[in-house]
């Protein structure tokens, strides 16, 4: 396909989501199904008009994941309707630590046992499968800030740390596939890429959210007259944290999530404490109304959060349709192998539910909410990250080949089997 056509499809597309086609409306097919099939259907599967071959292009396809993935996390922390406190945060936190650690242990189970992978490579597999993605999930995200669905915010939360959260595993599988096990590799793991690389990732989020409401905040006093350019310090922050991360061998996923959290919350703080002290506990859901209502209060609400919004949101969206298309464009019909079709209904039936239930034991968290969540673990840009992040780092060819048509497999079987299940299941079962 020539330049020309390429930017002809994408703009169709886009246009075809912004007019939001009735015929879409009426099968209830979601973006992601759409951008899917166009891929799929011009990709080497049917016509084969182009193909895109991620082993080749791996470095290509790490940097288009990890950028689509973080603009995500960000947006996605920026719209977290409540500040960190445990009573909130609970549910999520257990599935994006302990379920992603049972979930993990499951799928390698399935590929040392059934797929007879070697246990590094075993573990490597259930690392690039276990976190949810923030990026396709759009039917069961935050949908603006102040929403405070229990479903949504769980679903969201839990991808928004789980892409963190799922590294330390990726760099387990990919320790044990180049030196035999032994205490002293386990040990450097635990203390280096599990505590080390987990805790300053939270201490540099929520440093460095905070240090940008602060110096936004004494700016604004300082000289109210020319509006702060928020895309850039929303994305200025991204880069910030993300960079420290990568410079103390922090999870910069982690980071980028917490920062945007942190900043959100922290400039909710400091407008209430520009306002007298009977107004100060009015500041967050006044803040919130005028959000979905469009509406600005300058002196009351926070700055960064609604102004980046404004232009990450099309860039996520935007990247979800390349990427997507780029999948479409490496599926091949011997890619459905029975280990990969099998894998992906372990994974869809069996490991989700089960390491859900098994996380949240003894949480309180209402049943109906434990089984939606089971069933909704979208898989997508996160794994596709990981597993180019693996092939980049050295994996060797014959288990690169074999992961990606697995990958694929699950990753398109999910964006079906869950896109179609969305919109149905919600209006049946969550008010």
């Amino acid at each position: 396909m020539t330049t020309a056509v390429w930017f002809v499809l994408i703009g169709t597309l886009l246009i075809m989501m912004g007019l939001r086609s009735p015929i879409l409306q009426r099968f209830r097919l979601t973006p992601t199904l759409v951008y899917l099939a166009v891929g799929i259907v011009l990709g080497p599967s049917v016509f084969g008009a182009f193909h895109f071959n991620p082993l080749k292009q791996a470095h290509l396809l790490e940097v288009l994941a990890e950028i689509a993935v973080l603009v995500s996390l960000f947006i996605a922390g920026m719209k977290m309707p409540v500040p960190f406190r445990w009573q909130e945060w609970h549910t999520p936190v257990r599935l994006a630590f302990i379920s992603m650690t049972i979930s993990v242990a499951l799928t390698a189970a399935f590929g040392y046992y059934v797929l007879a992978l070697p246990l590094g490579a075993a573990i490597l597999l259930g690392g690039i499968l276990a976190p949810t993605d923030p990026v396709l999930a759009t039917d069961v995200q935050v949908r603006h800030m102040g929403d405070k669905d229990p479903l949504r915010f769980t679903l969201t939360s839990e991808a928004g740390m789980n892409d963190g959260s799922a590294f330390p595993f990726i760099m387990l599988g990919l320790a044990l596939l180049s030196a035999p096990t032994s205490y002293e590799l386990l040990g450097a793991w635990m203390l280096k890429d599990v505590l080390w690389a987990t805790v300053s990732a939270l201490v540099v989020g929520l440093v460095m959210g905070r240090l940008l409401a602060q110096i936004v905040r004494k700016q604004h006093f300082l000289s109210s007259e020319g509006p702060l350019l928020d895309d850039f310090l929303g994305l200025g922050l991204i880069g910030v944290v993300y960079g420290i991360c990568l410079l103390l061998e922090a999870w910069g996923f982690l980071a980028v999530f917490v920062a945007a959290i942190s900043l959100r919350q922290s400039e909710l703080r400091l407008a209430g404490t520009n306002l007298p002290a009977r107004d100060a506990g009015a500041v967050t859901d006044s803040s919130v109304t005028s959000i979905q209502t469009g509406e600005s209060t300058p002196e009351r609400s926070p700055r960064i959060s609604e102004g980046s919004l404004l232009f990450k949101e099309p860039l996520e969206r935007l990247s979800e349709l390349v990427l997507v298309l780029l999948l479409g464009g490496m599926l091949f019909f011997d890619s459905w192998s029975f280990r990969a079709v099998g894998l992906a209904l372990f994974l869809f039936m069996v490991v989700r539910p089960v390491s859900v239930l098994l996380g949240l034991l003894g949480s309180g968290t209402p049943w109906r909410l434990r089984m939606l969540v089971g069933w909704f673990g979208v898989r997508g840009i996160g794994s596709i990250y990981y597993l180019m992040f693996a092939i980049v780092f050295g994996l060797p060819e014959d288990l690169a080949v074999e992961f990606i048509h697995i990958t694929l497999v699950v990753i398109v079987l999910s964006i079906i089997i869950h896109g179609l299940t969305v919109r149905p299941m919600m209006l049946k079962w969550w008010p």
